[in-house]
């Protein structure tokens, strides 16, 4: 029988940036499904969005390209190739995505309900064939990982990782990240933010999380700061 990923308490480098990329797509696929065509505020708002969920995703590629496929390859060669191949089908989709939001800006008023509706459909295959990746960078790449690389190194790549976001980036990882951990994960976050970040950075979190993580969510957070 295949090990899971969950019966091997190994640091998951994938974890927490997989949470938010399906939380993200998890909140921007539907509300382009029910978007009212007929309003122009909300398909300017669905315009935003989908461009935000673009951005999430190509700059995560680029640094998977960049950081973590290397660091695979350097002591477990060709593990990444099917991956990699998939990268490049990504891209294609995220341009074609590019197109119809345009088509969609660009559309007039008798226009939009069909531009909207091809936005959709495309936005939903991407979704979908991006769930199926992320399992398999979960389970594969971590297998090799895992075999070659302490928790220590891991940790480390993650860090490297991190220290090459802009702040803009790290915001907008944080903006979707947050909400989508649980509440032990949010929680040991935040914590080590705020002691190792000055706290402005600190205080910046907070709000994040404030605003984006729900009540409940956000009341457990507070009670774990406090103790």
């Amino acid at each position: 029988m295949e090990t899971s990923v969950a019966e091997l308490p190994r640091h998951n480098i994938y974890a927490l940036i997989h949470k938010a990329l399906r939380l993200a797509m998890a909140e921007t696929l539907p509300a382009v499904g029910r978007l009212d065509a007929a309003d122009a505020g909300e398909v300017s708002d669905a315009i935003v969005r989908v461009r935000e969920l673009i951005a999430f995703c190509r700059h995560h590629l680029e640094v998977e390209n960049a950081l973590v496929h290397p660091a695979i390859e350097a002591r477990t060669a060709g593990v990444t190739a099917r991956i990699a191949a998939e990268h490049v089908e990504h891209e294609a989709s995220m341009a074609a995505l590019e197109r119809s939001v345009e088509s969609l800006a660009r559309a007039p008023a008798a226009g939009r309900a069909a531009a909207a509706f091809e936005l959709y459909a495309k936005l939903a295959c991407f979704v979908g064939e991006n769930l199926v990746h992320m399992n398999e960078e979960e389970t594969a790449h971590n297998r090799a990982l895992w075999a070659t690389y302490s928790d220590a190194e891991l940790i480390e790549l993650e860090n490297t990782i991190k220290a090459q976001q802009s702040p803009e980036q790290m915001e907008r990882v944080l903006r979707w990240m947050l909400p989508a951990m649980s509440p032990a994960e949010r929680a040991a976050l935040v914590r080590g933010v705020r002691r190792a970040a000055p706290p402005p950075v600190y205080a910046g979190i907070v709000a994040l999380a404030r605003t984006h993580v729900d009540a409940t969510g956000w009341r457990k957070l507070e009670t774990a700061l406090a103790a």
